[in-house]
């Protein structure tokens, strides 16, 4: 197990190392959450990077990632834990329920992801990543409350189950809708937002260093320039890492108006915004960019 960080600094090497190329910003909240014990909040456009700072932070400190994604319709039983029926009636009818004093015990608990984050784990306290929240409904948030206010979870049967150390949170949102201010106050909070050019050509030298600084520069011009039209879904930084991995797939050294026009598909994900781009939108958006990479 990896200690904490025990600095901001510490904090940008230990993400640097494992591919995660961070604003100062969000190295400043994540080292907070962590030296404070508070849950950290994310909020930003899909495909900026959110996710992946829980990912990386529990492959850095060598604690088990525990992901609870959310849809709409999540319920607490889905998120804490379920009763195994089949197991308690194979039991009843196998005749092994005879002498017990209940049916409800841990050995027909099925765990889930809030329960699971409760518990001890080998290389000490998970990483706990509510994802999505803003898929949910007001009802889960506020039984939010409880876990991250107490990190407990009760479950009626058996009782409350607190965590004999907290496991870190990162929650995340879309911004879909808004999260309850209730459910904010207890995080830290943070805006994850598209990083600027250098920053995300550095990004990408971290995710794809097999490319080309030329190839990487056009890539990271031609999407930072696609940001900017009015689209309905503008590409994050995961569709930045996409498009670089099949152009390097498809042997290409420099973008040219068909190559984008044949994989567009891997950073618009609307046929709207792919119909507007291709053709001669790409050609002109192109020529703006090595413009702008030439001056």
């Amino acid at each position: 197990m990896t200690q904490l960080p025990a600095s901001i600094d510490a904090v940008e090497i230990l993400l640097v190392e494992n591919g995660y190329v961070a604003s100062r910003a969000l190295s400043t909240v994540v080292f907070l959450a962590l030296r404070l014990g508070r849950p950290l909040f994310l909020e930003g456009e899909a495909g900026v990077g959110k996710t992946e700072i829980a990912k990386v932070i529990a492959q850095a400190l060598g604690r088990r990632l525990i992901r609870l994604q959310c849809y709409e319709g999540l319920d607490q039983a889905s998120a804490v834990a379920e009763w195994n029926f089949a197991a308690q009636m194979i039991a009843v009818r196998t005749g092994e329920a005879e002498g017990r004093a209940s049916l409800f015990t841990e050995e027909f608990l099925i765990e889930r992801p809030l329960l699971a984050a409760m518990r001890p784990q080998p290389g000490g306290a998970p990483v706990l990543l509510i994802d999505e929240l803003d898929r949910t409904d007001e009802p889960f948030e506020a039984f939010l409350l409880e876990a991250l206010s107490d990190f407990q979870v009760t479950i009626p049967e058996l009782g409350t189950i607190r965590a004999p150390e907290p496991p870190i949170v990162i929650l995340t949102s879309n911004r879909t809708r808004e999260v309850h201010d209730a459910l904010k106050r207890r995080c830290l909070y943070h805006w994850v937002d598209y990083p600027a050019f250098d920053r995300e050509l550095e990004i990408l030298h971290a995710r794809v260093p097999e490319a080309t600084e030329a190839l990487s520069r056009e890539v990271v011009a031609f999407v930072q320039r696609l940001r900017g039209e009015d689209l309905f879904k503008r590409p994050g930084v995961a569709e930045t890492i996409d498009w670089a991995k099949c152009l390097l797939a498809l042997d290409v050294v420099s973008l040219s108006p068909e190559v984008i026009a044949d994989t567009l598909g891997a950073i618009l994900k609307y046929q709207d915004d792919i119909q507007k781009i291709a053709g001669l939108e790409a050609t002109k958006l192109l020529d703006q960019v090595r413009k702008g990479l030439a001056a």
